[in-house]
């Protein structure tokens, strides 16, 4: 794989990236986790406007669908021991260098949130860490996950007037993974905690009840579902424990998820990942933020029958990546939080 890398930003503790698609272009967001700068590049890595300088705490996302460049974000998330007040806030752009921010729910330790959409409603769900604590390093209260359905109007909600949330799971020992998944056009998502690897799948029309279903019962910091060898269904990239050092791969046999693959060495502090198309075929793609601190794209070799790395960056400490198409070429924005860089790598082969 031919690698290209273009440093677009030098942003302190730079963290969370999103897509946002505004005044008739696509976009990227990205922002950090302390209190520090949301920035709006073009595709090109090109700087294109401050959304804020502050406060930060951001670990996602997402554009409300339909808007012409509103999206929610968390904010004052800065790490697991100061998160208590956190919140998710709707932010819709009144011009250049003018974005309104407005509270929609206050939600302690809330650290991943999506939106979800099924049978013309949309969803919100959010993932908190914890559920609080009373000194650092404190996992005595374990987090939770909420949802509920979002109104296609959001200018009602600000601090006094807030969004109503239903807990969906509870006793969620690190709830720190989020990723959705789209399969035959319904979006469901997976969440990983101490406890394992959960699937959320919204209510269909006229109920109320998600289906949650345990995918695996192992510890997971994040996890992906990708169709790596390219059998019609789809493995299971895990990232373990929280924070963790290994890079596994499960497949389901006899409808149970087995591991039947660890990455060859420890990767310090797993955290980034992405699972899709990657140059014309499946990865999944890793980074890590401590020890050697790389980027790894992994695939299954057809010929050898197995699966195989391969080094993206080395030394960067990547905290979250994205993947685009973008002139006919794959593009991978990454976050590398532990040198504050901001990074584009066009990819081909």
């Amino acid at each position: 794989m031919k690698i290209e890398k273009k440093v677009i930003s030098n942003l302190t503790k730079c963290y969370s990236i999103a897509p946002l698609h505004y005044q008739g272009g696509d976009h990227i967001l990205v922002a950090a986790e302390k209190q520090d700068p949301c920035y709006l590049f073009d595709l090109d890595g090109n700087l294109e406007d401050k959304v804020w300088d502050g406060p930060g705490g951001v670990m996602s996302m997402v554009q409300v669908p339909g808007t012409d460049g509103q999206f929610l974000s968390t904010y004052k998330f800065y790490s697991p021991n100061d998160s208590k007040e956190a919140k998710i806030v709707i932010v819709t752009p009144k011009g250049k260098g003018d974005w309104e921010i407005r509270t929609l729910v206050s939600l302690p330790h809330v650290h991943r949130f999506d939106l979800l959409k099924r049978d013309g409603r949309l969803f919100l769900i959010a993932c908190a860490l914890k559920s609080g604590h009373d000194f650092k390093d404190d996992w005595s209260k374990p987090g939770k996950v909420y949802a509920a359905e979002l109104p296609a109007d959001l200018s009602g909600f600000n601090e006094e007037n807030q969004l109503t949330l239903t807990i969906l799971k509870d006793n969620m020992l690190k709830n720190h993974g989020y990723y959705r998944i789209l399969e035959d056009g319904l979006e469901t998502c997976i969440v990983s905690s101490n406890e394992g690897v959960f699937r959320f799948t919204p209510p269909v029309k006229g109920e109320t009840q998600w289906k949650i279903e345990t995918l695996i019962t192992d510890p997971a910091s994040d996890a992906v579902l990708v169709d790596l060898d390219g059998d019609g269904e789809k493995e299971l990239g895990v990232l373990s424990p929280f924070h963790g050092e290994k890079i596994y791969i499960y497949k389901k046999r006899d409808g149970v998820f087995e591991r039947i693959y660890t990455y060859f060495e420890d990767a310090d502090f797993t955290h980034a990942i992405y699972g899709g198309d990657l140059c014309g075929s499946p990865a999944f793609v890793v980074g890590h933020r401590k020890g050697k601190r790389n980027l790894i794209a992994i695939r299954y070799d057809q010929e050898k029958k197995e699966y195989v790395s391969e080094l993206i960056d080395q030394d960067c400490g990547p905290a979250n990546v994205f993947h685009y198409v973008h002139n006919g070429k794959d593009v991978l924005i990454s976050t590398n939080r532990e040198i504050d860089e901001v990074a584009m790598y066009t990819l081909s082969r």
